[in-house]
């Protein structure tokens, strides 16, 4: 039995109450935790040494940019002069595209989604048009796009929206088939109106439908083509307020489509046809098909096809026309996937897409809508993609993409952040990626290249690493806020492809991705990286820059609990598991599906989830399968899965745990050096024991023990303090609703963990992970347990003055390195020893942080320093100790929303604010830390949003942000002739601003719609910098905006210089040549 020092004891309780003190009213209490076996004599000594250079001051949350495919897409927009992209979504989000580097994400306040985006072209402006009947008008010529003007419409609901190319007046259609004009300038509604009533003829008995299509003749501005739902087709002359013609189609309309003479126009229809109309013969269109349609033998009506639900009519001047549409495949087929079709002459080609078309653009070269249109390019948005297509290749091979839209491609399971990397590791994963690249792509350069971007003032290398449901591992390149993929590793490869029906032989933990990546450590000096799947195995890779062609060596561990070593807590404390014998024992996986453990036949033993390739493996350069390490079953019961993982380099080692154990494997010799059941690794320092009864030898589980340092307190009086931790994600964890097939108690910290996380990291990973890096071979289970509330989600050591300690690590060499031969190599390590330790002291800090509070313990002697109670009412998701300003602090990210950053080792609030309330677990499994400031998380299943904490970066946002408007010349318009002047269009010039102003048409009813000013412009910068960084950015941006009017005051002025100059020098031949001539001889 061991033997307790009271005397010792008291001096421990003696130093730790002052530090309870010290921590406010959060830290009441918290002097009890301390466990005897340590001295109290060097408590004092640190916090006289240690001097804390960060404040609050140096903290700020801003979020930086956002990577990815923008999540639920509906609408598309492109300016073919800036040539930037715009997409609009289902939840009010904007993201704007140009050149790579140039991407910004706007977000609408109210949510509601985005039905249609038009750019004012060429003039660094963006009007949007949502669900909730709103117009926003966004300012593109900042960084950071604000909107300048809104107007939410009352009575009649937005259809559809044109802005014709260099007008300040915006077409409005409605669902009740009305037509308003907005001033784009003053976002003010005109007292000019286009009734469905009127547009219609007087005879027709039936409401045409909501409006959808609007958009002026290329021949002439003052007529507006109107298309209704119905069929119904309007040329309505603005000036004389009267329809010039209306046509009718016993088919719904989906869209119009201009030939650029303006004396023909394309529809498209819901029977999958399409119709070409004259403007001189209106009565029925004068080409009708429907190009997918089979051609009856009796010569009768090709049979209806699906709508085509977009149709573009581009010209070309020196070939025949592109006619491209989405839609419109025959009904025979119905598992045939979306399609986009190019008609040009008589060819018809066909693209499939992998997903839904959402909307597509064609680019041209020109954007005057009466002049050749020359199309090159188009542009698809799909429900998860964007594709380019080049059309001036006749095989239309698509563009190579930039952007990291792909991070979906398969769902995304976890993540690592890692900042200010060693410089070369970025150009040697480009190399070994760039070489599986896909051939195919069209020579040209990729066409949305507007905008401008440069590196700014952060220049240290980032690189972000994701996990996926398909066991593929991705690395990013996400230096200078930019995002591009480096390299992609398959960690399925090393396992043997499961035939159909196999899966259920071998009774995998989870039936659906069991490749799936749960957790991931990696070491950038050595280039070690370790994964480890939900199906409860570990694969340890080496990085080579060669080929080779070897058998990949895996290890077995078996790591289960004893049930008869199980001593149950009192029952009315903390109820039992129900009896297992009464049902058969079940595995509630992470991922949410349920797995039988009873099986057919035989009862398994040793056997892994997966088979490991037996064969030789070539394995291409980059990372190589190095070891894999399998959990196997035991008494018909499958493996836990995998909760913790540390890898060291520099010893050889790789630890992992789960709820049943601790296993350490050297990954040099291939041999396992301890497997250990959790009983057996707390011995008889369980901080859990009850008063001994007699072991139950009927399989039943209790709620008690949890990993390595959980806290003592009740299952009831923990599910009293944080209430968000028994049901996050939907899941009860309750101890009456969990049937757990292991023979370990749970504590309610553990049940909620296993129910909580999806196959994503669980939080308490480097807490077990450090403990088990420290243990010494052979191993005694005889110390010291240190106990905090809640799970452990991070540990980490300081030195004696307060710097980070970073583990040793083997620097990397080839394995495969034909340099070497067949001599000896030598390990070259690198040991981070502190060089002051003997001068002042060799005690060290340990800093442990839970689920509700961290505590700051000095070493050797264990005794706690400071304690902070982070959360009663909630809990933590994440928690890191980073570097900045080369200082070291905690950051914590809590389930309630709120980042929290502490400083070390005393433990202060420096940040505490209210961010991002956890709404899905996505956000829970996939939030991280990294140094210098930064953090990331996926905001969505598409997409990557960072963000700092760092007040300096916030401050030098701006610079780093890229440039969505730059000046750019408007092309000049083609010189039509004389005669196309004369007969090819109207002689009479259209004056919008006379026809729509206040002073000819009047105001709009007041009730139709309310104008709201926005917080654009300037202002749009407040929250972007702060204090004097702020004025000087808002100062600059004034000044550019000056500048910029100036310069076109400038222009215009010249213009008309040189028009008077003009017509004085007409002028002046005219009086010469009449000058000498009699009035008898005009």
């Amino acid at each position: 039995m061991k033997k307790f020092n009271f005397r010792k004891v008291l001096d421990g309780l003696t130093a730790a109450s002052p530090v309870g003190s010290s921590s406010g009213g959060s830290g009441s209490g918290a002097g009890g935790s301390v466990h005897p076996g340590g001295t109290a004599g060097a408590a004092g000594t640190p916090r006289e040494e240690i001097q804390e250079t960060l404040t609050s001051d140096y903290f700020q949350i801003c979020k930086t940019v956002r990577h990815g495919f923008p999540y639920l897409p509906t609408a598309l927009a492109f300016d073919p002069v800036q040539k930037i992209l715009a997409i609009g979504t289902r939840t009010g989000a904007i993201r704007i595209l140009g050149r790579p580097g140039v991407d910004c994400y706007c977000q609408h306040e109210s949510g509601a989604a985005v039905l249609q985006l038009q750019f004012l072209i060429n003039e660094g402006a963006l009007v949007s048009a949502c669900a909730d009947d709103a117009l926003h008008l966004w300012n593109l010529r900042q960084k950071r796009p604000a909107i300048l003007h809104s107007l939410k419409f009352n009575r009649e609901r937005i259809t559809y929206c044109h802005l014709p190319f260099q007008s300040k007046w915006l077409y409005v259609g409605t669902e009740r088939g009305n037509t308003h004009i907005v001033n784009i300038e003053s976002f003010i509604l005109s007292g000019y109106v286009i009734m469905w009533n009127k547009a219609i003829e007087l005879s027709t008995k039936t409401h045409p439908g909501p409006v959808v299509h609007l958009s002026d003749s290329p021949r002439d501005e003052g007529k507006l083509l109107i298309g209704y739902e119905n069929g119904t087709i309007v040329f309505w002359d603005l000036r004389s307020k009267r329809a010039d013609l209306r046509a009718y189609y016993d088919e719904a309309i989906h869209s119009v489509a201009w030939h650029h003479e303006g004396k023909q126009f394309m529809c498209s229809h819901s029977d999958g046809s399409l119709t070409l109309w004259n403007l001189k013969s209106p009565n029925r269109p004068f080409q009708t098909t429907i190009p997918h349609g089979k051609v009856q033998r009796d010569g009768k009506k090709p049979e209806s096809c699906k709508p085509i639900l977009k149709v573009e009519y581009k010209t070309c001047k020196n070939s025949e026309p592109f006619v491209i549409f989405s839609g419109g495949l025959s009904y025979d087929k119905p598992c045939r996937r979306p399609s986009l079709t190019i008609m040009h002459g008589k060819a018809i080609t066909v693209l499939e897409m992998d997903h839904p078309i959402v909307d597509f653009l064609t680019l041209c070269e020109t954007p005057y809508p009466n002049e050749f249109q020359e199309p090159y390019a188009v542009v698809v948005l799909l429900e998860k993609d964007l594709i380019v297509v080049d059309l001036t290749q006749s095989n239309f091979p698509i563009f190579e993409n930039p952007y990291p839209i792909d991070i979906h491609e398969s769902p995304v399971t976890c993540t690592e952040y890692f900042a200010d990397c060693p410089p070369d590791l970025i150009p040697v994963l480009y190399s070994v990626g760039a070489k599986h690249k896909k051939q195919g792509y069209s020579n040209k350069e990729w066409p949305i290249s507007g905008g401008a971007w440069n590196l700014g003032a952060q220049t240290y290398p980032e690189i972000i690493i994701t996990g996926h449901a398909d066991g593929s591992v991705k690395f990013w390149d996400a230096s200078a806020i930019t995002l591009q993929m480096l390299y992609k590793l398959k960690t399925s490869k090393v396992f043997e492809k499961q035939k159909v029906g196999e899966g259920k032989a071998t009774a995998e933990i989870v039936e659906e991705d069991p490749f799936a990546v749960q957790m991931m450590y990696w070491c950038p000096e050595s280039r070690i990286f370790c994964v480890a799947g939900v199906s409860a195995y570990v694969i340890v890779y080496r990085f080579s820059k060669h080929e080779v062609n070897t058998e990949i060596a895996s290890l077995e561990v078996r790591l289960q609990c004893e049930v008869e070593d199980i001593i149950t807590p009192e029952p009315e404390t903390n109820p039992p598991f129900p009896d297992a014998s009464s049902q058969p024992p079940s595995l509630k996986s992470l991922s949410g599906s349920t797995n039988t453990v009873a099986c057919e036949g035989t009862m398994k033993d040793s056997i892994p989830c997966l088979s490991v390739k037996a064969r030789p493996v070539r394995m291409p350069p980059g990372y190589q399968a190095d070891l894999v390490i399998q959990l196997v079953w035991v008494d018909g019961e499958p493996p836990q899965q995998i909760t913790s993982l540390a890898v060291n380099s520099a010893y050889g080692l790789v630890a992992f745990g789960n709820c049943n154990g601790l296993a350490v494997v050297d990954f040099m010799q291939k041999t396992v050096l301890l497997s250990m059941g959790t009983l057996d690794l707390y011995g008889s320092s369980d901080p859990y024991q009850r008063q001994p009864r007699s072991p139950r030898k009927s399989r039943q589980f209790a709620a008690g023990l949890t990993e390595l340092s959980d806290s003592p307190v009740s299952l009831e009086l923990e599910r009293c303090k944080s209430p968000t931790s028994d049901h996050v994600n939907g899941h009860c964890t309750s101890p009456t609703s969990q049937s757990c097939s292991s023979g370990k108690r749970l504590s309610s910290a553990d049940v909620s963990r296993a129910n909580r996380r999806g196959p994503g990291r669980p939080p308490f990973r480097k807490a077990q992970s450090a403990a088990c890096m420290e243990i010494s071979l052979p191993v005694t289970t005889e110390g010291t347990v240190l106990t905090l509330k809640g799970a452990v989600l991070t540990f980490a050591c300081l030195d004696c003055m307060g710097t980070l300690t970073h583990q040793p690590y083997e620097v990397w060499r080839d394995p495969h390195s034909a340099d070497d031969g067949d001599k000896t190599r030598k390990r070259k390590l690198v040991m981070h020893s502190p060089s002051s330790s003997q001068d002042m002291g060799d005690h060290q800090f340990a800093v442990i942080c839970s689920e509700k509070q961290a505590k700051v313990f000095s070493l050797p002697s264990q005794t706690c320093l400071y304690v902070h109670n982070i959360t009663e009412t909630s809990f933590l998701l994440r928690a890191d100790v980073v570097t900045l300003c080369n200082s070291v602090c905690l950051a914590c990210f809590c389930a309630n929303g709120h980042i929290m950053t502490l400083s070390l080792p005393s433990l202060r609030p420096l940040l505490d604010i209210n961010y991002l309330p956890v709404t899905d677990m996505r956000i829970a499994r996939t939030f991280c830390f990294t140094n210098e400031g930064q953090a990331l998380y996926l905001s969505s299943p598409t997409e990557i949003q960072r963000l700092t904490y760092s007040q300096e970066m916030c401050d030098n946002l701006q610079d780093m942000l890229g440039d969505l408007f730059t000046p750019v010349e408007t092309p000049e318009a083609q010189n039509r002739g004389f005669l196309k002047g004369l007969f090819g269009g109207s002689g009479q010039a259209f004056d919008r601003e006379e026809l729509f102003g206040e002073a000819t048409a009047g105001k709009a009813s007041r009730s139709l719609a309310q104008h709201i000013p926005g917080s654009g412009g300037i202002e749009g910068v407040r929250g972007a910098a702060g204090g004097v960084i702020g004025d000087l950015t808002r100062a600059r941006i004034a000044l550019d905006e000056r500048g910029q009017k100036l310069g076109e005051l400038d222009e215009r002025t010249a213009s008309m210089m040189a028009s008077a100059e003009a017509f004085s020098k007409h002028a002046h031949e005219v009086m010469l040549k009449y000058k000498d001539k009699k009035w008898y001889q005009f």
